[in-house]
């Protein structure tokens, strides 16, 4: 997104300088007839985002210091996060997700769509709310322990709210009976809530009790064509983190209780990660701990680099299921000679919350939070000078501008807010752009009012 937009602001101003009513109508008679606030009333105006009207209150953050609520912000992007009223603690593990994280959320779930949709996959939704039966006959009832959060209705029927979603799409498909080889591969998957009863939720949203997973399973004729697919979403897991400037490392991994033959885990790395990975510099080998034996530190797959420990965040996760639920739920298809066949299945994670707060947690400055370019709530923010200052008969020529981004970049409509704060001075509204990690920001000052009009453009992230 940076080397585009640096690239394309000359034009932009150039095209602000053609269309600027400045040009064939005096300062001093706009002054009279538009302002900053006024101005987004007007009939001839788009209406603007406005950083006063947005629901971002920063001070929320010093409301309830209950820390049994928030725990200890022991991480960066949870400070950050809460300092800036992207979320606020609700109950233990729990978060109110504010306006602003929500459209973050929202560009990340397009960007996943378009990979999970590019390699076939199909977009569904399942309950949350589970019954025990299901779980009860793939085992995983008693397995899961007390990280599964059971309750009961007023039947005294007993259920759970999903951490994982294995027995339910497997049961929806096993309940469609004319299935046929030439459907499948069959790709599901949904974003939604997942619940975990975590013992000590912390880091904010990189481990709680409710979050957002993206979660696909995968139905094949065969366990070849099964690999394949399960290649095919490895790829794609890669494609989407490079799409949002992200190292991702894919490591072997422990299939645990989820079960199956294949597993691999996709870790950013990052000091206050909890898994522990070992990487060789010599090939590409990556595996979590937990796969390789401590007694050796040589690569085994190339046999002369070394494994060197780190530590990462687990984004994505996937899994090579085979017929382990397939056959409990008898998830069958019809097979090239008419007979019925058990399909070989995968399963496949993505942590939606956890990639924004990981991707804030490696990007960031202690100060500010840096977005991924993609996943800025907003892309652009326009500064007007100070109600008062010299420069205050600039102020209508920031709302020009903005009209101007929105109508010379499609890319930017709906992604530039004008921060209308004129009673706080240029320094203190270039620190809450900073903290609250706009891409760009652009301060509107005197040299607006000289000829040729200048704009100060700064990327955040390069501090140019």
């Amino acid at each position: 997104m940076e080397p585009i937009m640096n690239q394309i602001w000359p034009k932009v101003f150039q095209r602000f300088h053609r269309r600027s009513l400045f040009s064939r109508r005096s300062l001093s008679s706009w002054a009279e007839h538009a302002t900053v606030s006024a101005s987004t009333n007007s009939r001839h105006m788009k209406p603007t985002l406005l950083v006063s009207r947005l629901y971002q209150p920063s001070n929320l953050h010093e409301v309830g210091q209950n820390t049994s609520l928030q725990g200890e912000m022991t991480c960066k992007s949870q400070r950050l996060m809460q300092q800036a009223g992207l979320i606020h603690p609700s109950n233990p593990g729990c978060y109110y997700y504010l306006p602003a994280t929500v459209r973050s959320m929202e560009k990340l779930i397009r960007v996943i769509d378009q990979e999970m949709q590019g390699i076939g996959g199909q977009k569904l939704d399942m309950p949350s709310l589970c019954s025990a039966e299901l779980w009860k006959a793939s085992k995983r009832w008693d397995l899961m322990g007390k990280e599964l959060l059971r309750l009961k209705d007023r039947h005294d029927g007993d259920y759970c709210l999903a951490p994982t979603h294995e027995e339910a799409v497997t049961t929806l498909v096993a309940h469609q009976t004319s299935l046929s080889y030439k459907q499948l591969p069959l790709l599901l998957y949904q974003i939604t809530r997942k619940f975990r009863d975590e013992p000590k939720p912390k880091f904010g949203l990189l481990r709680g009790r409710e979050f957002y997973m993206k979660d696909m399973y995968s139905f094949d004729v065969s366990e070849e064509a099964a690999y394949q697919t399960y290649e095919s979403v490895c790829q794609a897991y890669t494609r989407l983190f490079a799409r949002l400037g992200l190292h991702c490392v894919q490591v072997q991994a422990d299939t645990g209780n989820i079960g199956g033959k294949l597993s691999h885990e996709f870790q950013l790395p990052a000091d206050i990660g909890e898994d522990r990975l070992l990487l060789c510099g010599n090939c590409s080998f990556a595996a979590n701990v937990e796969t390789v034996s401590s007694d050796s530190t040589d690569c085994p797959q190339c046999g002369t680099g070394t494994l060197v420990e780190s530590k990462g965040i687990e984004v994505g996760h996937t899994f090579y299921l085979g017929k382990k639920y397939s056959n409990v739920f008898n998830a069958t298809f019809s097979n090239a000679q008419n007979k019925l066949a058990v399909a070989e299945m995968g399963c496949y994670g993505l942590g939606v919350t956890r990639i924004l707060a990981a991707a804030i947690e490696v990007m960031s400055t202690e100060e500010g939070i840096r977005w991924p370019g993609l996943l800025a709530p907003y892309q652009v923010c326009v500064v007007p000078p100070k109600k008062g200052s010299k420069a205050d008969k600039a102020a209508v020529i920031a709302e020009e501008l903005v009209q101007t981004l929105a109508d010379a970049l499609p890319l930017l409509r709906g992604e530039v807010v004008l921060d209308d704060r004129t009673q706080m001075t240029i320094g203190k509204r270039l620190k809450d752009a900073s903290k609250l990690g706009y891409p760009y920001v652009i301060v509107v000052g005197q040299g607006a009012l000289e000829e040729p009009t200048r704009f100060e453009v700064i990327c955040q992230k390069t501090g140019v």
